[in-house]
């Protein structure tokens, strides 16, 4: 396997222009995507492994997180739905939420959680944050046809129909999960002024990571 330091040479980035050094997004797999590669990502992705992994460019991740931190900081933080269906998703999304004072749905979602006021699931946030548009298709379908804007992360194998901001990335790595919701909740924080421009979050990226021998 190519070693990670060596993937982005042919396309400089200079740490003092990213949101963290080049290092920590490669350490995290943010641009390991999948084999499987849509029309609507291939602007998202600057080549293909020999192995037929497709790598996503760490500059336009970036400047999506930083896009959706400033979306993010103007909102209401109760009106904030955050949702992952994935297993690997389940922390990265309840800290995320946790710390920025969004509302967190993990699992299985039942129909009408959007749609149906008779629900007694029923909510009415005012922008969804999707892990996976693909498996949280239940929620991306509702806010699609109730009008709510969608935030998602998006894997080389997704597709952007219905998608207003779009964060190019791993959806699917349990580190790379964790690594995007700790940097987006830090760059929220620091957008409304909850943090200072250069503040720390009190725990690092791994304490967002779900625990490999059980969900945490």
């Amino acid at each position: 396997m190519p070693d990670a330091r060596d993937e982005f040479m042919s396309i400089p980035v200079e740490d003092k222009d990213l949101l963290v050094p080049r290092q920590k997004y490669l350490s995290a797999g943010i641009h390991v995507g999948t084999k499987v590669r849509t029309k609507d990502m291939e602007k998202f992705i600057y080549k293909v492994r020999p192995d037929g992994l497709c790598m996503i460019d760490i500059r336009k991740t970036d400047e999506r997180i930083r896009v959706a931190a400033k979306f993010l900081a103007r909102m209401n933080p109760e009106k904030i739905l955050v949702v992952s269906a994935r297993i690997y998703g389940f922390k990265p999304v309840r800290k995320f939420a946790e710390y920025v004072g969004a509302k967190a749905i993990t699992g299985r979602i039942l129909p009408g959680l959007l749609t149906n006021p008779q629900s007694p699931s029923y909510t009415e946030p005012e922008v969804v944050l999707l892990s996976d548009p693909r498996v949280d298709k239940q929620i991306h379908d509702e806010s699609a046809k109730v009008g709510i804007p969608v935030i998602a992360l998006v894997d080389a194998d997704n597709t952007l129909e219905n998608i207003d901001l779009a964060i190019p990335a791993n959806n699917k790595g349990r580190r790379s999960l964790a690594f995007i919701f700790w940097l987006l909740a830090r760059e929220v924080l620091r957008v409304r002024g909850d943090l200072p421009p250069d503040g720390e979050l009190p725990e690092g990226y791994e304490a967002f990571a779900t625990r490999i021998m059980g969900i945490m």
